[in-house]
């Protein structure tokens, strides 16, 4: 497991590496590399360069082609460089190849976003679901941790190399090795559900209360936005993954309380792995009566990120409950200004805010909101509109004491 991870002691040097293809253009390949630069230096890596190459899709066998693959190694070696990252998950073959040519640590996007949540994890069920997700993901790459036992006997391990004597057991250490790990992860499993347990019972214990999810991507200010509504000290920094574990704290606005939730953030090409290990999590978002899906309108592509969160809810089973778009981060928000004789189209990066708040969001009426937590602008326009939904919703599933509710404001007045 240490194999991939990036200690927070040394600041490496790394370059990032990307493909170009057909699915996936120019502009999108370098957002996506401008995201991977922010995940490396959040795991305490420093990016000195990046590297893309056009492919119709990855090589099989290398990842990038093989000149490309020699530029890299080139480069690696003039700098000296200590890791390489890539932006895709990269099968065992490719890792076991790649590491071959270069001879330096390789990581891929799924193995650095492992790394980032293994700094992140605080408490035990954080812990649980991460360990699980890394065996899951070291599991069919096994083999690579025993290519040592290969270089010693001077051969490839076939029948004419020269690995007599390390050949039998090699692979009787790696069946022993997969054995331990799927034990491991068994074992990991029950502890996972037993705290599923333990968090279920919590849940039905906290009461009747209208529940409110805060949903979106990471780093768009979900946890600045809890502390603001619920006025607690939820952990919150400029770095992606600030929050693994979910946060639940009771809000009251106007005599009305509603128990409010901070879950961890999405990202793009998340590992099925970790989502899978931290459905669990995210049991407070299944089990929300109302989501607040949190949009940080300052980064160009908030409309794609909108999309992973919307995808990663229906993996999730979240999908399709009541949803308040807030779009944060208006104080950051920035346009390219157009010249007079620029005939080109109008698009969301060359609209004013303003512009911007008139078109398909500024639609969805009560259920779009534009604030900036940092700042506090329209906070209070927020807590209003919260309160009125989660009003409602009270009214819907417990109408009786909507009626006492009525009738002790009407004596106050």
């Amino acid at each position: 497991m240490k194999d991939f991870i990036i200690s927070q002691a040394e600041v490496e040097t790394t370059v990032l590496v990307a493909l170009i293809t057909q699915t996936q253009d120019e502009r999108k390949t370098l957002e996506y590399l401008d995201e991977l630069e922010f995940l490396a230096e959040t795991a305490g890596a420093e990016v000195v360069k990046k590297f893309t190459q056009r492919l119709d899709s990855a090589h099989p066998v290398t990842y990038v082609g093989k000149g490309k693959l020699q530029e890299i190694k080139e480069y690696v070696e003039e700098h000296e460089i200590g890791m390489v990252i890539f932006d895709d998950e990269l099968s065992a073959k490719q890792l076991r190849n790649i590491e071959g040519e270069l001879k330096i640590k390789i990581l891929d996007r799924t193995s650095l976003i492992l790394d980032i949540f293994a700094m992140r994890a605080q408490t035990a069920h954080a812990k649980t679901q991460v360990e699980l997700a890394q065996y899951q993901y070291m599991l069919p790459r096994l083999k690579r941790l025993w290519t040592h036992l290969e270089r010693q006997g001077g051969g490839s391990g076939s029948a004419r190399g020269g690995s007599v004597g390390l050949r039998g057991p090699g692979e009787t250490q790696l069946e022993m090795d997969r054995r331990i790990i799927l034990g491991r992860m068994a074992l990991l499993k029950e502890q996972l559900k037993d705290i599923d347990r333990q968090k279920s019972t919590q849940r039905k214990n906290r009461g009747k209360m209208i529940r409110v999810a805060l949903v979106g991507y990471t780093n768009v200010g979900k946890s600045t936005l809890m502390n603001l509504l619920s006025k607690s000290e939820v952990f919150a920094e400029n770095k992606l993954f600030a929050t693994l574990d979910t946060t639940v704290r009771k809000v009251i606005i106007e005599n009305l309380p509603f128990l409010l939730s901070d879950t961890v953030g999405f990202i793009r090409k998340l590992p099925t792995d970790l989502v899978e290990s931290f459905k669990s999590t995210l049991d407070e978002v299944r089990e929300a009566d109302l989501l607040l899906h949190i949009v940080d309108i300052s980064h160009p592509g908030f409309e794609e990120q909108i999309e992973v969160v919307n995808k990663t809810l229906a993996d999730i089973e979240g999908a399709g409950k009541p949803t308040m778009i807030i779009f944060n981060k208006i104080d950051a928000y920035t346009y390219i200004e157009k010249a007079s004789d620029d005939l080109t189209p109008r698009t969301k990066e060359n609209l004013t805010l303003d512009e911007l708040m008139k078109t398909w969001m500024a639609k969805m009426e009560d259920n779009c909101l534009f604030i900036s937590a940092r700042e506090k602008i329209n906070i209070e326009e927020l807590k209003r509109v919260v309160y009125d939904k989660v009003r409602e919703l009270h009214v819907q599933r417990f109408p009786y004491n909507d009626f006492l509710y009525q009738t002790y404001e009407e004596e106050e007045e």
